[in-house]
């Protein structure tokens, strides 16, 4: 224990790196490095590949950051900043949403050595980020498909010089939906570099992970395999199907000063269920993968700023994404892969922070429910709430439904009546009018 207990006391100083990034780590506020950082920096700093599994929200961007802004600024001082190194490090994400926090994070530590960045992802004008490649960027955050798009088709870019790649969330991005754009990148980036693998959850796929030509990896697991912090407290409700809606909007009524993320299986859910909670007065917004990329950002922005403070969403928010007020994580609808709880869960109770997860289980998600119990290894408690008091809101909820059917309905026949195919605007219009067809939530 005492000797746990001085691992965890150690200075960014004590693990080697430069002052420059000890100065813009306590500028940033980070005191102590967390476990993740102490066990992975030493070995990064001695030119080691990585493969790091640690709980979501425990410093993993910080760990491979740290390292390659390091190396980064030796380069430096060995060749000057005139000839200092461009395209040093590559950064690949599974979200758009992620590629930019890891960009923005990069850009934080290295404010105070005119470090460069570029983010390439879906979604954005490709000419702004060929501009930003002309800029000759020190990082290139981004995701593998637009990075492909990139590489194919901008006059000039290469990974030739390439010395770090890093693959966060690195179970997703060694899947197949990837898998081809991920063999191209790995056929035309230089095989003598460093490579970093991170993520909260790691499947044996040892034939894809030596696909991407580890040299001998060090393997640090700062936490058990699949597990979530304990500052988090788990609950669920076994409810039948028909009164789901209810009990979401009863638990979010009773706890209407949180911040939560409610998780859904599909991005038409996301839309109805928003719709459902604004005519009931709670401030719901969505954000899924068929939004454009303005959107989604702006509904986040909106979210992080309290303008909204529930965010309804698909697992394309399950991913790293790091909005520290989250109080309350709800999953109503449970996941079909039990490792993706891990993810959404690990989105409240984050540094060190408490917060609660409660899982809304009908009958046909019971399978997938206990997968997840056997997966975190332990048995949850239920969420304690009186069915008579839940269904108090049965007629309000199923009015509010009602209204929102009828206005999808309706958005979608505007859509095709003016052959658009973006029906963000008509979606933010209705959701943006507070009250207008809202009615505050009313019991029986």
């Amino acid at each position: 224990m005492a000797e746990e207990e001085k691992e965890e006391m150690k200075s960014f100083k004590d693990l080697g790196l430069c002052e420059e990034l000890v100065e813009a780590c306590d500028s940033l506020g980070w005191k102590n490095p967390t476990k993740i950082q102490v066990e992975a920096i030493p070995h990064a700093l001695e030119g080691k590949d990585l493969i790091g599994l640690a709980q979501t929200g425990s410093g993993k961007t910080g760990a491979f950051a740290l390292p390659i802004l390091h190396a980064l600024l030796e380069s430096h001082s060995k060749q000057g900043y005139k000839s200092a190194p461009v395209f040093f490090a590559l950064v690949l994400s599974p979200t758009r949403e992620l590629a930019i926090q890891i960009a923005e994070q990069f850009e934080a530590l290295g404010s105070g050595i005119s470090l460069k960045c570029a983010v390439l992802v879906g979604g954005v004008d490709i000419m702004q980020q060929q501009i930003a490649l002309g800029k000759r960027p020190h990082i290139i955050v981004g995701t593998p498909g637009r990075l492909v798009d990139h590489l194919t088709n901008t006059k000039g870019f290469s990974l030739r010089m390439l010395k770090y790649l890093v693959l966060d969330e690195a179970d997703r991005l060694l899947n197949e939906d990837f898998e081809k754009a991920l063999d191209d990148i790995l056929n035309v980036i230089p095989r003598d570099r460093h490579t970093y693998l991170f993520s909260a959850t790691m499947t044996k796929k040892v034939k894809k992970l030596q696909r991407a030509c580890l040299r001998n990896p060090v393997k640090i697991e700062a936490a058990s395999k699949y597990s979530t912090v304990d500052t988090l407290k788990q609950q669920y409700r076994f409810i039948p199907a028909k009164y789901k809606d209810c009990y979401l909007v009863y638990i979010l009524t009773e706890m209407s000063g949180c911040t939560s993320m409610v998780f859904t299986r599909t991005c038409d859910a996301t839309r109805l269920l928003a719709f459902i909670l604004r005519n009931l007065n709670i401030r719901a917004i969505p954000i899924s993968g068929q939004m454009t990329q303005a959107k989604r950002l702006g509904a986040l922005n909106k979210f992080k700023s309290g303008e909204c403070n529930v965010l309804v969403c698909t697992d394309v928010a399950s991913r790293g994404l790091d909005i520290p007020s989250v109080d309350m994580v709800i999953n109503y609808d449970i996941p079909t892969n039990s490792k993706d709880y891990i993810h959404r869960v690990g989105r409240t109770a984050r540094a060190g922070r408490s917060g609660v997860a409660i899982s809304l289980v009908n009958q046909y998600e019971l399978e997938w429910y206990l997968q997840i119990e056997k997966l975190i290894g332990k048995k949850l408690p239920e969420y304690p709430a009186q069915e008579e008091e839940v269904l108090q809101y049965l007629e309000s909820v199923t009015e509010a439904k009602r209204l929102s059917q009828m206005k999808l309905k309706e958005i979608g026949g505007t859509k095709k009546r003016r052959g658009g195919d973006d029906d963000d605007e008509d979606i933010e219009r209705y959701l943006g009018v507070k009250g207008k067809s809202s009615k505050k939530v009313k019991r029986k």
